[in-house]
């Protein structure tokens, strides 16, 4: 996002989105396009070296997704980017899922768990069809964590705009988000032993 375009144009732009106005929706694309290239290619630059799905076609593919989420009511920036986070989430599981049938489990998807701040935990390599099974697992647990774990390394959301979108404070967001990482490293030491 430019200068020339505050987080409060964003937030009006989809608020006319939300009330159906396509304009607005054409208007946006340009504005938030580069904040969701670089989440796409913040991922993909994880991904197994022939991986054949580019940022722009994440993007496409996400843009697709977003167009459908017609009945979402955006509430700002943050929010906004914290659905296109559960989108991205949803798209590269796919692909690997897909990935993995076409190849009967060989290649697998491999990103790395610490992607925030400096992390003091030692980052674990691991499939993330493996990190969708334990989000999965964590949601039946505690899903606000995974929320965070959505918006924090999905969309590489700030703490900030995290506590934000989820109108938490930022200590309770700092905490959670700590649970949440020391839970998955967990369960997916766990699940490579």
């Amino acid at each position: 996002m430019t200068q020339a375009h505050s987080s409060a144009d964003v937030t009006q732009l989809l608020q006319r989105w939300s009330r159906g106005d396509a304009a607005a929706a054409d208007r946006l694309v340009p504005i938030v396009y580069a904040q969701l290239r670089r989440m796409a290619s913040r991922h993909l630059r994880q991904e197994r070296n022939d991986h054949t799905l580019s940022p722009t076609a994440l993007v496409n593919e996400l843009y697709l997704r977003l167009v459908d989420q017609r009945r979402t009511t955006w509430q700002n920036r943050a929010h906004f980017f914290g659905v296109a986070a559960q989108l991205m989430r949803r798209i590269l599981v796919d692909y690997a899922r897909a990935h993995a049938a076409e190849k009967r489990g060989a290649g697998s998807t491999l990103i790395p768990l610490n992607d925030a701040e400096n992390e003091s935990t030692e980052p674990i390599l691991t499939d993330i069809i493996d990190v969708d099974n334990a989000l999965e697992r964590l949601a039946r647990l505690d899903a606000d964590q995974v929320r965070i774990v959505e918006l924090r390394f999905f969309a590489g959301l700030t703490v900030e705009e995290t506590a934000l979108v989820l109108n938490r404070s930022e200590r309770t967001v700092k905490r959670e988000w700590r649970l949440a990482k020391a839970w998955l490293h967990r369960e997916l030491r766990v699940d490579r032993t």
